[in-house]
């Protein structure tokens, strides 16, 4: 029996968390779903985002699912994300974000109001994976003001343990993709820094990137600076296959990324420690349509997906996503991809297919 926590957090995370439920349960696995509270409204209620009901039981679980939170963008005393708290907490050091090419096109399956935002289509052959260091970096929120407010200086954090894990967990996924062909090596991993300007924090990470990639003697290995990472991601993300990077620059370089395979409403995120996996969807808690029943499940489904597959039902993961390709290339599709679907649509047509589907 699995033990799963369900947090479903804020806005349409509360529509697609349940979705995803609904996928695991036709999976036919021995699951057990635990439901507990986090986000930006609970705070609003409690006054803390990340209630220690929710940590403790969460150490009790095999994993979780995570849906959306509302972070502010102003500062409110005393609230801080329960997502990055929670990756400290249970020392989810591993933020793996999957950038798969989807089988849609830049053409609608129903017609859209003109003044609609472009549909996104799908750059062909994309398979990489953005291996972001989860726990420091600018993301351990050290700032403080000087000079009467009018200074404001944010601490960055790079340790040569948590480089080393990062990079070495980097390189081992690549081992086992068995993906890329360089050199007669298979696998590549960029180490994406900037130490030619930061050259003590990115410089640390560089120097500790590259001595991991001595243990691993079968996997190439190369470096970009990360602007040009972004320019040559976008030119060519064909090449790419493990991409290890520091907090920030995995953050923005997984969230553009998700332009070149379909969109934010179709990328999932696995955060990893060496006992537990938290999983999410990479998108956010988009306010402007929770409630509608228009959300896209399918990031969600995807990571529940990445959930079974880091408790070892690889095979049944499996199935899932080959559900989701199926039914991103026939339909129905949400209106993110230029379909009319709403949520519920999509999460019933994915659990046809994958109980049709045998493999």
């Amino acid at each position: 029996m699995y033990t799963i926590a369900l947090i479903p957090g804020d806005g349409i995370g509360k529509e697609v968390v349940p979705a995803a439920a609904r996928v695991l349960e036709a999976t036919g696995l021995p699951l057990h779903f635990v439901e507990l509270e986090a986000g930006w409204e609970t705070f609003q209620r409690t006054g803390n985002a990340l209630p220690p009901e929710t940590v403790e039981a969460l150490r009790g679980c095999h994993s979780a699912l995570f849906g959306a939170v509302s972070s502010p963008s102003h500062r409110v005393h005393g609230y801080s994300s329960p997502i990055v708290a929670l990756r400290k907490i249970l020392d989810l050091y591993a933020n793996l974000r999957p950038l798969i090419s989807a089988p849609l096109s830049s053409a609608p399956l129903s017609s859209a109001p003109l003044s609609s935002a472009p549909v996104p289509g799908s750059r062909t052959g994309v398979d990489m994976l953005v291996v972001r260091e989860n726990t420091e970096c600018l993301y351990v929120k050290q700032e403080r003001l000087e000079d009467g407010g009018d200074r404001a200086i944010a601490e960055r954090v790079i340790t040569r343990r948590a480089s080393e894990r990062i990079a070495r967990m980097g390189f081992a996924l690549a081992q086992k993709r068995q993906k890329a062909k360089v050199e007669g090596k298979t696998g590549l991993v960029t180490v994406v820094h900037k130490a030619n300007v930061l050259s003590l924090t990115d410089g640390l990470f560089r120097e500790a990137a590259l001595a991991v990639a001595g243990e691993f003697p079968g996997v190439a290995v190369e470096e970009q600076l990360v602007d040009s990472m972004a320019y040559r991601m976008i030119l060519e993300p064909q090449r790419y296959d493990v991409v290890v990077a520091p907090n920030l620059y995995g953050d923005i370089l997984s969230d553009a990324g998700a332009a070149l395979v379909g969109g934010l409403g179709l990328v999932p995120s696995a955060n990893v420690g060496d006992s537990f996996v938290l999983v999410e969807p990479v998108h956010g808690s988009a306010p402007d349509i929770a409630g509608q029943g228009v959300a896209n499940p399918i990031a969600t489904i995807r990571a529940a997906g990445l959930l079974l597959a880091h408790l070892g039902e690889n095979g049944t993961a499996q199935r899932i996503e080959h559900a989701v390709q199926s039914v991103l290339a026939d339909g129905p599709r949400t209106k993110d991809l230029g379909g009319s679907a709403g949520t519920e649509d999509v999460t019933r047509e994915v659990i046809r297919r994958f109980r049709d589907l045998e493999i």
